[in-house]
C-alpha cells in the first residue's frame, strides 16, 4: 500500500458540494486533497444529472418549438434524430464542463485522487486506486460530500435492460414506442418530456393527487394542462404494484380507484424509476469515526456543516434535502470557513427549486401551501402571464407569477414562477426573500419592457391592487 504525504483537507466525493469546497479551501491557502470515483471533478450533477438532462430538455425545446412554429406561419418538416450525434452532443457538453474542472483542480494545485475512500478513524483514510492497488492518507480535516443514488421501488426491481433509473435513461439507449415514467416529480417529468418531444408515448404514473408534490397547485396548473397534450397518459392516485419482463417489454401491474381492469396491467417497451434518491452514506468505515448518521441515512450535522466529529464535515445531499446542487456549493462555503475557525452557518431564508419542464417552474422561501400548514397569515398576489406583452409576442402566455408576502410588513416571504424561463427568474425573488424586501421595493424597481422580469414588478403592484396590465375592481363597502 501506497503511504500519501498527509493533508489538510481531505474532501470526499468530486460533486458541485466537494468540488467547490475543495476549490474554495484551496483558495484560501488550505493544503487540499480531493477523493472521487470519477477521473475529474463533476459528480453525478455533471456526469449523471443536471447538464445532462438539461442538454437534452434543449434539444426537446427546439423539437418542440419547430413543431409549434407552424401556428406561426412557419412549417419545418419532420425532424430526422440521428441518436449517436444527439449523444455525442450531450456526452461532449459533460466532457468539457468536467475536463475544466479538472484543470482548475490542477491550477490550484489540488491534490486530486481517482479513486474510492474508506475511513480507517478519523483521522485516517484507505484509498483504493482506479489505476489499481491502495494507498494510505492521513488528514487534518475531512469533508464527506459523497451525494445521493436513485430509489428502488422496495420488492418490485427485475433485471432487466428495458428498466432504467435516470442514469440509463440519460444514456439514451434507444428511442422507445412506449415509455413508463414512474413517479410525478421532477426528474421524472423532465426525463419524460425529453422522451416525449423525441417521439415516445410517456406515460406517467404519480402516487399522490398530483404532480410535483413539493410544489403550490396553482403553479403546477399551467404545467399538467400543457402535459396532458405532450404526455400519452397521465395517472394519479396510482400504484405500481407488480412488473415482469415479457417479450414484448415490461409488464406493469397498477394499481388505483377507479382504473379499468383492463388498464391494470400495462406493457411498456421501457420503464423508468423516478421515485426519490437515497444518501450515499454507507462510506465504509464511517463507523469507526464518531460520525453519527440518522435513521432516513442522513449524516447529522449542525448549522456549520460539522458532524459529530469535531475534524469531520459533511455537506449536499448526504446531510439532507433538498437534494440539489446549489445548495451543496453553499454549505461547501459554510463548511470551509467553520474548518478555519470562522462564526458562520448555513442558514438560507430561501433555497430555489426549479423544474426544467416546458413550462419550467420555480420557487424559493415560504410556499403557500407550507403557510397554510403552518396556519400563517399571508397575502398572495398573482399576475397571469396572458397580460404580458412579452409573453403574448413569444407565444407563451402559460404561466403566472405569484408572491406571498407578510400582510402586516409587506415583507416578500416566497415567490413562485410557472412559465417558459421560470428557473433564470426565480433568482430575483430569491434576492428578494433573502434581502427581506417588501412588495413595495419589488414595485418601485424599474424593470425593463418587454421582458418576462415584468411579472415580479407586476406581481408586486397587484398586491397594492393598482396593476397597469391586470383590473381588479374595488370592493364596495
Amino acid at each position: 500500500m501506497e503511504n500519501m504525504p498527509a493533508t489538510q483537507l481531505v474532501v470526499i466525493g468530486g460533486g458541485p458540494g466537494g468540488y467547490a469546497a475543495a476549490f474554495y479551501a484551496a483558495d484560501l491557502g488550505v493544503q487540499v486533497t480531493l477523493v472521487d470515483m470519477e477521473p475529474n471533478p463533476g459528480g453525478v450533477c455533471l456526469y449523471r444529472g443536471c447538464i445532462p438532462s438539461k442538454a437534452l430538455l434543449h434539444v426537446a425545446k427546439v423539437a418542440s418549438e419547430a413543431k409549434h412554429a407552424s401556428k406561426w406561419g412557419l412549417t419545418y418538416a419532420e425532424p430526422t434524430i440521428d441518436l449517436d450525434m444527439l449523444r455525442s452532443f450531450k456526452d461532449g457538453v459533460v466532457e468539457k464542463l468536467t475536463s475544466g474542472l479538472g484543470q482548475l483542480s490542477k491550477q490550484r494545485k489540488i491534490n486530486f485522487i481517482h479513486g474510492k475512500a474508506s475511513f480507517v478513524d478519523a483521522k485516517h483514510l484507505t484509498i483504493e486506486l482506479a489505476a489499481g492497488g491502495s494507498a494510505a492518507l492521513a488528514f487534518e480535516h475531512a469533508i464527506i460530500a459523497t451525494g445521493s443514488y436513485p430509489t428502488e421501488i422496495p420488492g418490485l426491481s427485475i433485471t432487466s435492460d428495458r428498466l432504467m433509473d435516470s442514469t440509463g435513461a440519460l444514456d439514451l439507449p434507444e428511442i422507445p414506442k412506449t415509455l413508463l415514467v414512474v413517479g410525478g416529480g421532477y426528474i421524472g417529468l423532465e426525463l419524460g418530456s425529453v422522451y416525449a418531444a423525441l417521439g415516445t408515448k410517456v406515460t406517467v404514473v404519480e402516487m399522490t393527487d398530483g404532480l410535483l408534490p413539493g410544489a403550490d397547485r396553482d403553479l403546477v396548473t399551467f404545467l399538467a394542462r400543457r402535459l396532458e397534450t405532450t404526455l400519452h397518459t397521465i395517472l394519479l392516485k396510482t400504484r405500481v404494484v407488480g412488473m415482469k419482463e415479457t417479450k414484448k417489454g415490461i409488464t406493469v401491474m397498477m394499481e388505483a380507484e377507479g382504473l379499468a381492469e383492463a388498464d391494470q396491467a400495462q406493457t411498456f417497451d421501457r420503464v423508468l424509476v423516478s421515485i426519490g434518491r437515497r444518501p450515499n452514506s454507507a462510506i465504509p468505515g464511517l463507523d469507526t469515526t464518531g460520525v453519527t448518521v440518522g435513521e432516513r441515512g442522513f449524516i447529522t450535522v449542525d448549522p456549520a456543516m460539522r458532524t459529530t466529529a469535531p475534524n469531520i464535515f459533511a455537506i449536499g445531499d448526504v446531510v439532507g434535502e433538498p437534494m440539489l446542487a446549489h445548495k451543496a456549493s453553499h454549505e461547501a462555503r459554510v463548511a470551509v470557513e467553520a474548518m478555519l475557525g470562522h462564526k458562520v452557518a448555513f442558514e438560507p431564508q430561501a433555497i430555489p427549486a426549479v423544474v426544467f419542464t416546458d413550462p419550467e417552474v420555480a420557487w424559493c422561501g415560504l410556499t403557500e401551501s407550507d403557510a397554510k400548514k403552518q396556519g400563517r397569515k399571508v397575502a398572495v398576489a398573482k399576475f397571469p402571464w396572458a397580460a404580458l406583452g412579452r409573453a403574448q409576442a413569444i407565444d407563451r402566455p402559460d404561466g403566472m407569477t405569484k408572491l406571498v408576502i407578510d400582510p402586516d410588513t409587506e415583507r416578500i416571504l416566497g415567490v413562485g414562477i410557472v412559465g417558459a424561463g421560470a428557473g433564470e427568474l426565480i433568482a430575483e425573488g430569491v434576492l428578494a426573500v433573502e434581502m427581506a424586501a417588501l412588495a413595495s421595493d419589488l414595485k418601485l424597481s424599474i424593470h425593463p419592457h418587454p421582458t418576462m422580469s415584468e411579472t415580479l414588478m407586476e406581481a408586486a403592484e397587484v398586491f397594492f391592487g393598482h396593476a397597469t396590465h391586470v383590473y381588479r375592481p374595488k370592493k364596495k363597502p
